[in-house]
């Protein structure tokens, strides 16, 4: 009984558990935001991109 009781209590003393969880919710979190950036990017980017591609073709096209 009592190597099971120093056993729970070695294993509520350790952190790499709790390390780990808050490391998985950041690097959510990250993961998130990364993913919210390049949408958001992506669809500006894609009305410059278009814009100036109706310039070129407007102004360049002989």
């Amino acid at each position: 009984m009592k190597a099971l009781l120093s056993k729970v209590r070695a294993f509520a003393r350790e952190e790499d558990g709790v390390a780990l969880t808050e490391y998985l919710i950041l690097l959510a979190l990250l993961v998130g935001g990364v993913i919210g950036a390049v949408t958001l990017a992506g669809t500006n980017l894609s009305a410059v991109w278009n814009g100036w591609a109706g310039w070129f073709t407007a102004n360049l096209t002989p």
